[in-house]
């Protein structure tokens, strides 16, 4: 009989394994959390594609949560939440592989019980197999869930994920990041946002460096100005509790946006390997100026105090917009604006880089020169990416009248649509791997959070906005006298798979 998670010799496996993708041991996956509303949506889902689709050369996972469930019933949770939440067909032969390798533990059986369901996993496996530690839990929750581990005897061989937010200012992340290092060194630790696991996110490299057309204008003397922006339609769900704890600077910018930033702002690395990514970004993040509250706006929707489990009086934005800037060579003087929110007019997830316009005009008067704003690039951060540059051409008839034009690409266009891996697929498997270019290091986020002191001890008043809009009116003023390239004058080209 062949060892559970592992195809028999001679079943078909779709997908196929791909050189430096998949780790290359078996993994026993401890997921803590598991019966929660991320393990539902994304990471059950996530590994039952990874594992069926012979990413993982064998493998076991072993649920842990406060519910007390039997193995059984955690495997028919499982299953509930593939057929809600999978976005791709479910087969009744990989599910009833996938449900062998899964074994449930619930926390109050003790570390001891934890220990011996990883043994079990372990001598399914064989001696080569490692250990993978998914931490889907809230952050009161998380030193509780890494003393567990240490109790049971499972940090040898083994990685950790870590879920945001990681520390709430400066003197809570230090505490938090010591008192990780207790347990598990730097290197064991993944940090997951997981914007930086879609393919979007990482194409920024490919387009940055490998492309000869780009690299040489990527810095203060062509670009004016940069917009990362990311509305939201949603609002709190259940999360009321730990929104109000948090807010959207400290669960959306500071684990979200700056890293993207980072992203888009770093030099070019000596190599695309983990550590030399790592520095480079968080050279970026060493180069920031403290935030300044003067550059800050702070809004709150509408209702926000009137929903459940939030204070009467509640203070917590819902929305902020804030400039920032890198006092570097490549960026001084260039400003850098944010913007997320909940409940806001659309759901969208874009870096424009907004270009310098010419010195000098030969263009005549009411020729629309200039008339439609800077040429943009921009990125939509979507699973299915786009991307467009914006620039002025010529209206075709007589004389001289100009409109803005736009070349622009979609992953659909490519044909491979299928192959993108959603975000915290690709992150479990860099993981399982070791390679930290996607995480955060403990030195990147504590860097974070002292330029974020200010902002945090000295935060501007909360203005209202109406649910469904773009925020309060005075984010036109903190970008003046540019303005927001969301909503866009022009929707995004739909893709043709016809190619009509």
């Amino acid at each position: 009989m062949a060892s559970l998670g592992r195809p028999e010799a001679g079943t078909r496996v779709v997908g196929k394994m791909i050189a430096g993708v998949g780790p290359k041991f078996p993994q026993v996956v401890v997921l803590v959390g598991a019966t929660g509303d991320l393990s539902r949506r994304k990471l059950l889902p996530g590994l039952f594609h990874l594992t069926s689709a012979g990413f993982i050369p064998g493998y076991r996972i072993i649920g842990v949560s406060l519910d007390d469930i039997s193995p059984d019933e955690f495997r028919a949770q499982a299953r509930q939440a593939l057929e809600q939440f999978a976005t791709r067909k479910l087969d009744e032969e990989r599910w009833t592989a996938f449900a062998a390798a899964l074994d449930y533990v619930p926390l109050t059986a003790g570390a001891g019980m934890l220990r011996a369901a990883v043994e079990r996993a372990e001598g399914a496996l064989g001696p080569a197999a490692e250990r993978l530690h998914y931490l889907s839990v809230p952050p009161s929750a998380a030193l509780p869930a890494v003393k567990m581990l240490a109790d049971a005897g499972l940090v040898e061989r083994s990685r950790i994920i870590m879920e945001k937010p990681f520390g709430t200012d400066l003197a809570s992340a230090v505490s938090l990041n010591a008192h990780l290092h207790e347990v598990f060194s730097e290197d064991q630790i993944f940090r997951i946002d997981h914007f930086l696991g879609k393919e979007p996110a990482q194409n920024i490299l490919a387009f940055r460096f490998a492309n000869g057309l780009f690299e040489p204008i990527w810095n203060r003397n062509f670009i004016d100005h940069v917009q990362i922006d990311v509305p939201e339609t949603l609002g709190l769900g259940k999360r009321a509790g730990f929104y109000e704890q948090t807010g959207a600077y400290r669960d959306m910018v500071v684990t979200h946006l700056f890293q993207i930033l980072g992203f888009m702002a770093m030099e070019p690395p000596t190599s695309l390997e983990p550590h030399p990514i790592s520095e480079e970004k968080n050279k970026v993040f060493r180069s920031m100026l403290p935030i300044d509250p003067a550059h800050v706006v702070r809004g709150q929707y509408t209702g926000y105090r009137r929903e459940e489990g939030v204070d009467p009086e509640s203070d917590t934005e819902t929305f902020i917009a804030l400039k920032c800037t890198i006092d570097n060579w490549r960026w001084a003087g260039v400003p850098f604006f944010l913007r997320t929110g909940k409940r806001m007019a659309e759901g969208q997830r874009i870096i424009s880089i907004a270009f310098r316009e010419p010195p000098k005009s030969m263009f005549p008067a009411g020729s629309g020169v200039g008339a439609q704003g800077p040429d943009h690039l921009t990125f939509d951060l979507a699973d299915a990416s786009k991307i467009s540059l914006s620039f002025y051409g010529k209206r075709p008839g007589p004389g001289i009248r100009l409109d803005k034009l736009s070349l622009q690409f979609a992953m659909h266009d490519t044909g491979m649509i299928d192959d993108v891996l959603e975000a915290y697929e690709r992150l479990i498997l860099d993981a399982m791997r070791g390679d930290h270019t996607l995480f955060t290091t403990a030195q990147g986020i504590e860097r974070l959070w002292e330029v974020s002191r200010p902002l945090l001890e000295n935060p501007p008043p909360v203005r209202l906005y109406e649910a469904g809009s773009w925020g309060p009116k005075s984010v036109h003023q903190l970008v003046a006298p540019n303005a927001w390239r969301l909503p866009f004058e022009r929707a995004w080209r739909s893709p043709n798979p016809t190619g009509a």
